[in-house]
């Protein structure tokens, strides 16, 4: 999976290197960001976003879980204003150790796709003050020890304010139907995204974000905080390649999370 990763992200760099910057192009990946933007694509247009690299880590004192996974998100430019998006896991590992015994678990499978549509409130080509909603519905159609296990649905609303060239503000708020631990039904989820951002270069963006969620699970009510940081490399007008780090910061957090992926809009 990484070696082919790899050749994913290789043709966008040659894509890029062969692209020409036309006009009529509305490029804002929402990656590698933690939370959404408020800019859709333009009716006509395709944006693809790809995790091609996608590791997390995850110990709770008695086991240690790593997930490496990629995935795929198609954004089609529907409106002005409005955007469909289609989001799949196409392949993961999830490996188990127990800490006791050292016995591990090896599962590998697809995930669940998300199908959502986006639908820009002011400024959909994401400058000043940018705010949309985003509903969403996820289907189970993933391997059991990958997916949920059940349909889940809820929404997004982000909200970005750029200052000027350099900085941006964004909060992005999430509410969800989350599907229970045990894979049977659904319980009460809600996220805060609060991040900042800062033009490096006319074409390197850095951002830091702040991610509170808290889960109402019927096996057990918890808070997870994350603190993540991200560079954005834009290649071309059409072409994107980034690189996002997030550590826990609490226990029912998971303790670290890295991420190699990219943009290219067709």
């Amino acid at each position: 999976m990484l070696r082919g990763a790899a050749v994913v992200l290789l043709a966008m760099v040659a894509t890029a290197a062969a692209a020409q910057d036309a006009p009529g192009v509305r490029f804002c990946p929402n990656r590698p960001s933690l939370g959404a933007s408020g800019c859709t694509t333009l009716p006509g247009q395709v944006q693809v976003e790809l995790a091609g690299v996608d590791w997390q880590r995850d110990d709770d004192g008695e086991s240690r879980e790593d997930l490496i996974r990629s995935e795929v998100t198609a954004r089609i430019g529907l409106t002005q204003n409005s955007e469909a998006q289609i989001a799949w896991n196409p392949l993961a590992t999830l490996r188990t150790r127990d800490l006791a015994s050292g016995a591990v678990t090896r599962h590998t499978g697809a995930g669940d796709v998300t199908l959502g549509w986006r639908r820009a409130l002011s400024h959909p080509d994401g400058k000043k003050l940018s705010t949309a909603v985003q509903p969403y519905v996820t289907l189970p159609v993933g391997h059991s020890e990958i997916g949920d296990g059940d349909w889940s649905a809820g929404t997004v609303l982000p909200v970005m304010w750029r200052i000027n060239k350099k900085w941006s503000v964004d909060f992005t708020g999430q509410l969800a139907a989350a599907v229970d631990d045990d894979g049977h039904g659904r319980h009460f989820d809600a996220t805060g995204v609060f991040g900042v951002g800062y033009a490096l270069t006319d074409s390197v963006t850095a951002n830091a974000e702040l991610s509170v969620e808290r889960d109402q699970d019927p096996a057990e009510h918890v808070v997870r905080t994350l603190a993540a940081a991200s560079l954005g490399w834009k290649l071309t007008k059409r072409t994107q390649l980034d690189l996002l780090a997030v550590a826990g910061l609490n226990r029912h957090a998971p303790d670290a999370r890295i991420a190699l992926g990219g943009a290219l809009l067709f």
